[in-house]
């Protein structure tokens, strides 16, 4: 089977405004911000990040078969006047325009999911669950994790600033807005890391009031998935009503929670969970260990339920925690060292 490419080179540099530069190839099969993880056929964006300028890493991400690389006007005499590139004025908001023009092709549902715990492995499970609602007739196509031709797809969504949200995440248009047990929650206030979302706002409430700014992407009839067990939940619901969302659906152990707990099982490499999901009752064995995930599942049954998808497919089982949320064995006393080479982030 042929699978057709993400993007053209013709088509991104018309939705970019972008002028092409050298041979540009024909296709490209993804899109990237990180030098280190391109894979080849990706086009590299240089994005200017708090600490690096992605032109510095633009000649290895070429290096490293990037199909081209997208960098600003003022910094394009910096590299070989044959090399292929698509020159912008400013590359993140070129990078919105694509967005906009990715969500405008796409014919399905949009999920976005935020957080500060549990985002990816969400996603997963948002993938995992729709892949499986394929057979069904009302969700045919290819179920893809970014904004590519879909019929369901989802964005995940973080932000460290007021506005990052609404001005970036914006042209997803959503479906569905799932604020998951990190979304809402906010539960890991000590996470030992340079990067931690507290050193950008003044507390809770203002990382609540950041992280309801998904909302404001919603579309007519979208719905917000709430976690009902939060202490910011009443913000988070209020917020969405006065950005005019008219369905807000909850999940959690509380008694009154649309998509609700009603016991779980926890086991070394997986879970047991009963749940009563939006007046369906169901069981299923979900391929991730700990409570907190298990709560997480909740959004997302509640996710495809709203989609339309059969809960009868949409099994978890098979989901595996991702990368970061697999558990792992402590170190030994004394066994923890620090790294010998200093890790850079081009973001």
């Amino acid at each position: 089977m042929t699978i057709e490419p993400l993007w053209t080179s013709d088509a991104m540099a018309a939705a970019m405004h972008a002028a092409g530069n050298g041979a540009l190839p024909q296709a490209v099969s993804g899109i990237s911000i990180d030098s280190r993880s391109i894979t080849p056929g990706e086009a590299y964006f240089a994005i200017k990040g708090d600490v690096h300028d992605g032109h510095a890493f633009v000649a290895a991400a070429l290096n490293a078969g990037a199909a081209l690389a997208v960098v600003e006007t003022a910094q394009r005499e910096k590299f070989a006047a044959d090399a292929p590139l698509l020159v912008v004025d400013d590359v993140l908001a070129s990078l919105v325009d694509l967005s906009r023009a990715s969500r405008a092709r796409l014919g399905g549902r949009v999920v976005a999911v935020t957080g500060s715990v549990g985002k990816t492995s969400t996603k997963e499970a948002l993938l995992r669950v729709f892949s499986r609602a394929r057979q069904d007739p009302r969700f045919g196509g290819f179920v893809q994790q970014s904004l590519g031709r879909a019929a369901v797809a989802g964005a995940l969504s973080g932000c460290k600033r007021f506005r990052d949200f609404r001005d970036r995440h914006e042209p997803c248009r959503r479906d569905r807005a799932a604020g998951q047990t990190g979304a809402a929650a906010y539960r890991h206030h000590h996470q030992p890391s340079s990067r931690c979302i507290w050193s950008f706002f003044a507390g809770i409430e203002a990382i609540a009031d950041a992280k309801a700014e998904i909302f404001a992407g919603l579309e007519p009839g979208g719905a917000a998935v709430l976690n009902r067990d939060n202490a910011q939940f009443d913000r988070l619901r209020r917020r969405a009503e006065k950005l005019g969302v008219s369905r807000i659906v909850t999940f959690g152990a509380n008694e009154a929670s649309d998509a609700r707990l009603i016991d779980v099982s926890l086991h070394a490499a997986c879970s047991a969970v009963h749940a009563q999901i939006m007046g369906h009752e169901v069981t299923y064995k979900l391929g991730m260990p700990g409570r907190h995930m298990a709560m997480n599942s909740l959004a997302v049954m509640a996710a495809a339920q709203l989609a339309g998808a059969d809960l009868a497919l949409a099994g978890l089982n098979a989901i595996a925690g991702a990368a970061r949320g697999r558990p792992r064995r402590p170190p030994r006393p004394g066994g923890c060292r620090r790294r010998s080479h200093p890790g850079r982030r081009e973001l």
